[in-house]
Protein backbone atom coordinates (compact mmCIF):
# COMPACT_ATOMS: atom_id res chain seq x y z
CA UNK A 1 0.00 0.00 0.00
CA UNK A 2 1.36 3.34 -1.30
CA UNK A 3 1.70 6.06 1.56
CA UNK A 4 2.21 9.68 0.36
CA UNK A 5 3.23 12.85 2.34
CA UNK A 6 0.92 14.04 5.17
CA UNK A 7 0.69 17.92 5.51
CA UNK A 8 -1.70 19.83 7.81
CA UNK A 9 -3.83 21.64 5.59
CA UNK A 10 -4.24 18.09 3.61
CA UNK A 11 -5.13 16.55 6.73
CA UNK A 12 -7.46 19.05 7.53
CA UNK A 13 -9.38 18.68 4.07
CA UNK A 14 -8.82 14.86 4.47
CA UNK A 15 -10.48 14.73 7.95
CA UNK A 16 -13.44 16.56 6.83
CA UNK A 17 -14.47 14.45 3.60
CA UNK A 18 -13.60 11.23 5.83
CA UNK A 19 -16.73 12.91 8.51
CA UNK A 20 -18.49 13.27 5.60
CA UNK A 21 -18.83 10.19 3.97
CA UNK A 22 -18.84 8.71 7.64
CA UNK A 23 -22.34 10.89 8.27
CA UNK A 24 -23.57 9.54 4.73
CA UNK A 25 -26.15 6.46 4.15
CA UNK A 26 -23.67 5.69 0.75
CA UNK A 27 -20.65 3.40 2.06
CA UNK A 28 -17.11 4.18 1.10
CA UNK A 29 -15.83 4.13 -1.01
CA UNK A 30 -16.92 1.65 -3.78
CA UNK A 31 -18.85 -0.34 -5.13
CA UNK A 32 -21.18 0.82 -3.04
CA UNK A 33 -21.94 3.57 -5.36
CA UNK A 34 -23.54 1.21 -7.40
CA UNK A 35 -26.17 -0.22 -5.44
CA UNK A 36 -29.98 0.07 -6.40
CA UNK A 37 -32.62 1.98 -3.79
CA UNK A 38 -32.39 6.25 -2.66
CA UNK A 39 -28.41 7.11 -1.50
CA UNK A 40 -27.49 10.27 0.25
CA UNK A 41 -25.33 12.86 -2.00
CA UNK A 42 -21.95 14.13 -0.25
CA UNK A 43 -22.63 17.58 0.35
CA UNK A 44 -21.43 18.89 3.90
CA UNK A 45 -21.91 22.31 5.03
CA UNK A 46 -19.21 24.67 5.37
CA UNK A 47 -17.01 21.88 3.10
CA UNK A 48 -15.10 23.83 0.04
CA UNK A 49 -15.73 23.02 -3.56
CA UNK A 50 -12.42 21.07 -3.58
CA UNK A 51 -13.47 19.13 -0.33
CA UNK A 52 -16.72 17.83 -1.96
CA UNK A 53 -15.20 17.08 -5.27
CA UNK A 54 -12.72 15.15 -3.03
CA UNK A 55 -15.63 13.21 -1.31
CA UNK A 56 -17.84 12.66 -4.04
CA UNK A 57 -14.72 11.01 -6.37
CA UNK A 58 -13.42 9.07 -3.50
CA UNK A 59 -17.03 7.39 -3.45
CA UNK A 60 -17.19 6.22 -6.87
CA UNK A 61 -13.96 4.58 -6.48
CA UNK A 62 -11.17 7.40 -6.99
CA UNK A 63 -8.07 7.77 -5.42
CA UNK A 64 -7.94 11.36 -4.07
CA UNK A 65 -4.37 12.89 -3.30
CA UNK A 66 -3.97 16.61 -2.11
CA UNK A 67 -0.91 18.41 -2.42
CA UNK A 68 0.24 21.93 -1.00
CA UNK A 69 2.37 22.30 -4.03
CA UNK A 70 4.08 21.15 -7.59
CA UNK A 71 6.99 20.03 -5.44
CA UNK A 72 5.27 18.21 -3.09
CA UNK A 73 3.24 16.56 -6.11
CA UNK A 74 6.83 15.13 -7.50
CA UNK A 75 7.31 13.51 -4.08
CA UNK A 76 3.86 11.75 -4.31
CA UNK A 77 4.02 10.54 -7.61
CA UNK A 78 7.76 8.81 -7.21
CA UNK A 79 6.13 7.60 -3.95
CA UNK A 80 3.41 6.02 -6.22
CA UNK A 81 5.62 4.77 -8.99
CA UNK A 82 8.06 2.70 -6.40
CA UNK A 83 5.34 1.81 -4.34
CA UNK A 84 3.84 -0.36 -7.47
CA UNK A 85 6.84 -1.75 -8.38
CA UNK A 86 5.77 -0.13 -12.11
CA UNK A 87 8.05 0.15 -15.25
CA UNK A 88 7.15 2.83 -17.09
CA UNK A 89 4.40 5.97 -16.99
CA UNK A 90 4.03 8.16 -19.78
CA UNK A 91 2.56 11.76 -19.28
CA UNK A 92 0.21 13.39 -21.80
CA UNK A 93 0.16 16.71 -20.14
CA UNK A 94 2.93 18.83 -22.21
CA UNK A 95 3.27 21.15 -18.78
CA UNK A 96 3.48 18.52 -16.43
CA UNK A 97 5.66 16.76 -18.66
CA UNK A 98 8.44 19.56 -19.05
CA UNK A 99 8.11 19.90 -15.16
CA UNK A 100 9.33 16.64 -14.79
CA UNK A 101 11.95 16.99 -16.91
CA UNK A 102 13.17 20.06 -15.23
CA UNK A 103 13.01 18.84 -12.15
CA UNK A 104 15.48 15.65 -13.48
CA UNK A 105 12.22 12.92 -12.99
CA UNK A 106 13.09 10.20 -15.63
CA UNK A 107 10.82 7.42 -14.43
CA UNK A 108 7.92 9.77 -16.70
CA UNK A 109 8.63 9.66 -20.21
CA UNK A 110 6.36 11.41 -22.83
CA UNK A 111 2.76 9.67 -23.95
CA UNK A 112 3.45 7.60 -27.01
CA UNK A 113 0.52 6.52 -29.07
CA UNK A 114 2.28 3.35 -29.81
CA UNK A 115 3.63 2.41 -26.48
CA UNK A 116 0.41 0.07 -25.22
CA UNK A 117 2.72 -1.06 -22.39
CA UNK A 118 3.27 1.79 -19.89
CA UNK A 119 1.72 1.16 -16.77
CA UNK A 120 -0.27 4.29 -16.42
CA UNK A 121 -0.90 7.76 -18.02
CA UNK A 122 -0.70 10.96 -16.17
CA UNK A 123 -3.03 13.92 -18.33
CA UNK A 124 -4.58 17.15 -17.09
CA UNK A 125 -8.09 17.98 -17.28
CA UNK A 126 -10.37 21.27 -18.00
CA UNK A 127 -12.15 21.32 -14.65
CA UNK A 128 -13.12 19.03 -12.12
CA UNK A 129 -17.20 19.11 -10.88
CA UNK A 130 -17.39 19.23 -7.13
CA UNK A 131 -20.92 18.04 -7.18
CA UNK A 132 -20.91 14.66 -8.84
CA UNK A 133 -17.19 13.93 -8.05
CA UNK A 134 -16.61 14.11 -12.52
CA UNK A 135 -13.66 15.29 -14.65
CA UNK A 136 -14.04 17.33 -17.45
CA UNK A 137 -11.58 16.18 -20.55
CA UNK A 138 -11.62 17.17 -24.18
CA UNK A 139 -10.31 16.45 -27.43
CA UNK A 140 -7.78 20.04 -26.86
CA UNK A 141 -5.83 18.56 -24.87
CA UNK A 142 -3.01 16.75 -25.77
CA UNK A 143 -4.12 13.25 -26.97
CA UNK A 144 -7.54 14.09 -25.07
CA UNK A 145 -9.12 11.04 -27.03
CA UNK A 146 -6.62 8.69 -26.00
CA UNK A 147 -4.62 8.93 -23.09
CA UNK A 148 -7.67 9.33 -20.19
CA UNK A 149 -8.82 5.81 -21.36
CA UNK A 150 -5.86 3.94 -23.12
CA UNK A 151 -3.73 2.55 -19.95
CA UNK A 152 -4.80 0.43 -16.60
CA UNK A 153 -3.66 3.41 -14.36
CA UNK A 154 -4.91 7.04 -15.10
CA UNK A 155 -3.46 10.02 -12.88
CA UNK A 156 -4.73 13.02 -13.42
CA UNK A 157 -3.78 16.03 -12.37
CA UNK A 158 -5.84 18.95 -11.42
CA UNK A 159 -5.32 22.98 -9.83
CA UNK A 160 -7.28 24.66 -7.41
CA UNK A 161 -8.39 27.40 -10.44
CA UNK A 162 -9.98 24.25 -12.05
CA UNK A 163 -12.96 23.16 -9.45
CA UNK A 164 -16.65 24.39 -10.41
CA UNK A 165 -19.54 23.73 -8.66
CA UNK A 166 -21.92 21.53 -10.99
CA UNK A 167 -21.73 20.70 -14.75
CA UNK A 168 -23.27 23.85 -16.43
CA UNK A 169 -20.57 25.43 -14.53
CA UNK A 170 -17.65 23.25 -16.11
CA UNK A 171 -19.78 23.88 -19.58
CA UNK A 172 -19.99 27.76 -19.19
CA UNK A 173 -15.78 27.63 -18.13
CA UNK A 174 -15.46 25.65 -21.45
CA UNK A 175 -17.28 28.28 -23.38
CA UNK A 176 -15.19 31.26 -22.17
CA UNK A 177 -12.12 29.37 -22.62
CA UNK A 178 -12.72 28.16 -26.40
CA UNK A 179 -15.35 30.90 -27.15
CA UNK A 180 -16.21 29.67 -31.10
CA UNK A 181 -12.99 27.11 -31.20
CA UNK A 182 -15.02 25.11 -28.53
CA UNK A 183 -13.49 20.86 -28.86
CA UNK A 184 -14.87 18.40 -31.13
CA UNK A 185 -15.40 16.08 -27.90
CA UNK A 186 -15.60 16.58 -24.09
CA UNK A 187 -15.63 13.25 -21.95
CA UNK A 188 -17.39 13.24 -18.80
CA UNK A 189 -15.69 10.67 -16.30
CA UNK A 190 -16.76 10.05 -13.31
CA UNK A 191 -15.15 7.75 -11.32
CA UNK A 192 -12.80 4.49 -12.87
CA UNK A 193 -14.55 2.62 -16.19
CA UNK A 194 -17.31 -0.24 -14.79
CA UNK A 195 -20.02 -2.15 -16.74
CA UNK A 196 -22.78 -4.13 -14.99
CA UNK A 197 -23.62 -5.79 -18.96
CA UNK A 198 -22.43 -9.44 -18.33
CA UNK A 199 -24.96 -11.31 -15.65
CA UNK A 200 -25.27 -7.82 -14.04
CA UNK A 201 -22.00 -8.43 -12.20
CA UNK A 202 -20.17 -5.43 -12.08
CA UNK A 203 -16.66 -5.41 -13.03
CA UNK A 204 -14.00 -2.76 -13.26
CA UNK A 205 -11.64 -1.54 -15.88
CA UNK A 206 -13.55 -3.32 -19.44
CA UNK A 207 -13.67 0.55 -20.87
CA UNK A 208 -11.19 2.21 -19.99
CA UNK A 209 -8.44 2.57 -16.85
CA UNK A 210 -9.78 0.22 -13.48
CA UNK A 211 -8.20 2.60 -11.21
CA UNK A 212 -7.85 6.74 -11.52
CA UNK A 213 -5.93 8.65 -9.34
CA UNK A 214 -6.71 12.87 -8.81
CA UNK A 215 -3.37 14.96 -7.69
CA UNK A 216 -4.87 17.62 -6.54
CA UNK A 217 -1.98 20.62 -6.45
CA UNK A 218 -3.64 23.63 -4.22
CA UNK A 219 -1.25 26.76 -6.54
Amino acid sequence: MQTFKTSPSREKILSKIRNGLNRSKLSMPFPSAEQEGNQTIFHSEGLSPEENFAGEFIKLGGKFVYCDSEQEFFENIEGLFDSRGWTEMLCADERIMRLFENNKVSFVKPADPSNSMANACITGCEALVARTGTVIFSSKQHFGRTAPVFYPVHIIIAYAGQVVSDIQEGLDLMKRKYGQEMPSMMNFNTGPSRTADIEKTLVVGVHGPGEVFCFFINA
